[in-house]
């Protein structure tokens, strides 16, 4: 790759991971559900400039539906119910994991042994951090934060089925998809006030970290990755996606302060060290990586 073109991949992980830390800033002040339609209505302006990808609405929706709507809510009220920033950005990578296996199950797509092999290290590492449930870790807080990363598994596996199409006006303009079904489930579901007021009183670091997440977290880090996978095969992109998890710890740690102990730290370690069993290929021929995004 060329300088510039590392110095993007860098930053658009960067991106990503710096995001998981904003999301507390954000619950201040909005609903899990609020948040999450807001950060697609930001995401989905530029629609107004970039013409409609050459995708069928049907898949336009699900993927706005099941890798947006459903991945983020689920995200948020794992938030909302404790699950701590830094921990978040690593369980999220489970998606790669979860996405080998229903690819497997639901495709007959064959694992390659190396996948295997680092979907059992991940697993041990969520074992452990299941061990650690209790005090800051709530078993709900972990279950909605596992169903966040299993609804990115399964939109991956719809990304796959748009191979060809830009990366970029794909996500803007499946953006335009989240905002109404998640302000609906806001309006029944939510105890706080509708959005209207919500953001009338929203803090200025609730309102920057909607901006943050709809630019940087959408429209720029994945204008850069689609950038990225249109000049270098997924296999040489890819593996900078291990930079994302690394970047939320980090944050969490200088931000909020957060530790952990042995037994989770080691459990992180783990999910980071599978991905990275996944992601980093060698020379030898393989299946490529699962399709990778954050933030």
């Amino acid at each position: 790759m060329k300088p510039l073109d590392i110095a993007l991949a860098i930053l658009a992980a960067l991106l990503w991971g710096f995001a998981y830390v904003t999301y507390p800033f954000g619950l201040e002040s909005f609903s899990a559900s609020q948040l999450a339609a807001l950060r697609f209505v930001v995401a989905a302006l530029p629609a107004f400039l970039v013409p409609r990808p050459k995708v069928p609405w049907r898949k336009l929706v699900a993927i706005g539906l099941v890798l947006f709507a459903a991945q983020f809510v689920l995200l948020f009220l794992a938030y909302a119910h404790g699950m701590p920033a830094g921990l978040a950005s690593v369980t999220q990578q489970m998606q790669a994991f979860f996405t080998v296996g229903l690819a497997a199950v639901l495709f007959g797509e064959r694992p390659s042994a190396k996948q295997v092999g680092g979907m059992a290290v991940a697993l041990l590492g969520l074992v452990l951090i299941g061990f650690t449930v209790g005090g800051d870790l709530k078993p709900v807080a972990l279950a909605l934060a596992m169903g966040a990363a299993l609804s990115w598994a399964c939109g991956n596996l719809l990304l796959k089925r748009t191979e060809g199409v830009g990366m970029f006006p794909l996500m803007v303009w499946s953006s335009l998809v989240p905002p109404i079904p998640v302000l609906i489930y806001s309006h029944f579901f939510d105890p706080g006030p509708e959005l209207g007021p919500a953001i009338l009183h929203a803090s200025w670091q609730a309102l920057a970290t909607v901006v943050y997440l709809g630019v940087a977290g959408i429209l720029v880090g994945y204008g850069i990755w689609g950038h990225l996978l249109r000049r270098y095969t997924t296999a040489t992109v890819a593996p900078f996606a291990l930079l994302v998890p690394v970047t939320g710890v980090v944050s969490a740690a200088v931000i909020f302060g957060e530790r952990f102990d042995a037994l989770r730290s080691a459990g992180m370690a783990l999910i980071v060290a599978g991905l990275a069993v996944i992601l980093v290929r060698g020379r030898g021929r393989g299946a490529e990586p699962p399709p990778e995004g954050g933030g």
